[in-house]
Order: structure tokens, then C-alpha cells, then sequence
């Protein structure tokens, strides 16, 4: 393959299928063999409604694909995967997925998510029947994620800001939305698409939330799945450090929106502090210590990211 060339996998439900949803799932170095397993279990009650779209971001790994391609043959949802040779990105590999997708409504799905009960996708298959909003998020959990004490201080981050109720991220629409579990009207998507023009990790998803709800409606449901790729402290100052970029083309496109964020604010905050630059290891340091409450290491790697964003913007 030439480094751009996509390789396609249909099985045979693929073919005779006429699906009014379509979900997309990209991953990179991911098994989402154990997520297509679970969503497989409404397959037969959906009755060809609901398709699966994979995206296998260059991860480069012929014997993944193999099982993979042997799973999806035996699946009773319809289902192709794509298989890229050199990785995308984020935006542009969710577009591409959009692309392909028959549905009128798209739900984007990460691999690493695990729907939290057995009817996640007839409840998505019956909103988009009975009220095809243009964008709906139904949320993420942390019900079935692992409790590994390595993991404990993103736990901790994502139970306080990210796992809330459906009326809680209501209050601020497109803040909590994110890529994990979202469901977009097709017209929506193709009116506005993920912007390219964003790399490395973070901020991609709310941007869009950010544009698409000067002109839609983003609404909110309880329809949740856990999130299991839960990071060690590591892990996810690298991420911040990935994001810092992106954080600063948000700030600069929807000022009004951001102004209300926290994190903006500390940002800001922490820009007028001198030498915040010797300081910001510091709390990356703070972050990493075991010996230290969870909740202070928390917000010892929070203040480190408002570090690398005041930095940014």
C-alpha cells in the first residue's frame, strides 16, 4: 500500500443493510475487539438499522487486523473496516469515517469506551427514529474502568469534571462534548467537520461543539458508556502537553465560550505569576508523588496543565 491507500473488510451483513445509524469508531494501536463484542449483542434486535464503521489509524499491525477481520465477519451488525497504512490524525480520520457512513445519523465512538448496558444502542437507534436531534451527547462513566492505583489521580479528574449527569453538562452544552459517545445528524456534520488543522491530542471536539452550536441545538441524555483507557499521571501530562497548542486555537477562535472556563481562568491567572515557567514542574512533580492525597495530586496536575495553557496563550 502507498502511504495513503486505505485497505476495506465488509462482511456479509454490509452488503443487503440499509442502516439509519451509522457508528464510527477509529483507534490507533487499540483492540476494539472487545467493545464490538458488546455492541454485537444488540445486533439481531437492530435488524440491519445500525451499521459499524471501523478506522484502523495506522496502526501497522497485520496480525490486529486478521482477528479483527475474522470478528467482523462473524458479527451480526453490519460492519467494514478500513485499514490506513500511515495514521491521519483525529479530525481527519473521524471525517473519513463520516465519509463512508450510510446512516443519516452518525454516532462517533472511541474503542476504548464499554456501553454500560445492553440496549445502548437500541436507545440511540430510537432517537435518531423518533427526534433526530442535530447533536446529542449521551455521556461517559466510569462504572466498569479499572481501579488501579496507578490510575487513581485521572479517575479522580474524570469522575469531578467529565462523568456528570445529563442536566449538569446541559448547563454548558458544548463544553461536555466529546468524541467518546456523540451522535451527529449527518446534515450537521457535513455543514461543519472536524477541523484538520488541530494535531496531537485534545480540544478537537469541543471546538467543534464550540461552532456547531452557534447555528444546532447540542442536547443531552443519559446514554452512557465507561471510559476505560484511563491514564497513569505520566500519561496524561504528555497529553496536556500535546493539547497546550490546541487549547490556544480554541481561545483564539471562541473567546466568549472559553471566558467562562475554568481552566481559562486559571490560565490566565497563573500567566501573571513570574517565573511560572521554573514553578510548572513543580506540579507535575506534586502529581506524581504516591505518598500524597489523591485529591492534592489531582489538583497538582491540574494546575500543571493551566501552566502549560497560560504558556500557550
Amino acid at each position: 500500500m502507498t502511504s495513503n491507500a486505505a485497505q476495506l473488510h465488509d462482511n456479509s451483513a454490509w452488503t443487503r443493510a440499509q442502516p439509519a445509524l451509522s457508528v464510527l469508531i477509529p483507534f490507533l494501536r487499540d483492540d476494539p475487539a472487545s467493545l464490538l463484542t458488546l455492541l454485537d449483542r444488540e445486533g439481531a434486535a437492530l435488524n440491519g438499522q445500525v451499521e459499524l464503521v471501523l478506522l484502523d489509524d495506522g496502526t501497522a499491525d497485520m496480525a490486529l487486523t486478521a482477528r479483527l477481520t475474522a470478528q467482523i465477519d462473524a458479527l451480526a451488525l453490519p460492519a467494514r473496516l478500513i485499514t490506513l497504512a500511515a495514521n491521519e490524525g483525529r479530525s481527519i480520520g473521524r471525517n473519513r469515517l463520516a465519509s463512508v457512513a450510510r446512516g443519516a445519523s452518525l454516532l462517533f465512538l472511541d474503542s476504548d469506551m464499554r456501553p454500560d448496558h445492553d440496549h445502548f444502542l437500541q436507545t440511540w437507534a430510537r432517537l435518531t427514529g423518533e427526534q433526530a436531534p442535530a447533536v446529542a451527547f449521551g455521556g461517559f462513566s466510569l462504572l466498569q474502568a479499572p481501579d488501579d492505583a496507578r490510575f487513581a489521580v485521572h479517575r479522580q479528574m474524570a469522575a469531578r469534571s467529565d462523568c456528570l449527569s445529563h442536566d449538569q453538562r446541559a448547563l454548558q452544552p458544548e463544553k461536555h462534548v466529546f468524541t467518546s459517545n456523540l451522535l451527529v445528524r449527518r446534515d450537521v456534520f457535513d455543514a461543519e467537520a472536524f477541523d484538520p488543522g488541530f494535531s496531537g491530542w485534545g480540544w478537537e471536539d469541543v471546538e467543534w461543539a464550540m461552532r456547531v452550536s452557534r447555528r444546532f441545538e447540542v442536547v443531552h441524555l443519559d446514554n452512557p458508556a465507561t471510559h476505560m483507557g484511563l491514564d497513569t499521571v505520566e500519561t496524561l501530562a504528555a497529553k496536556y502537553e500535546q493539547s497546550a497548542p490546541n487549547f490556544a486555537r480554541v481561545v483564539a477562535r471562541h473567546p466568549d465560550f472559553v471566558a467562562a472556563y475554568p481552566s481559562y481562568r486559571v490560565a490566565k491567572a497563573l500567566k501573571a505569576v513570574p517565573g511560572l515557567k521554573g514553578i510548572r514542574p513543580l506540579f507535575k512533580r506534586a502529581a506524581r508523588l504516591s505518598a500524597l492525597p489523591v485529591p492534592l495530586r489531582a489538583f497538582s496536575l491540574r494546575l500543571y496543565r493551566a501552566a502549560l495553557y497560560a504558556e500557550a496563550i
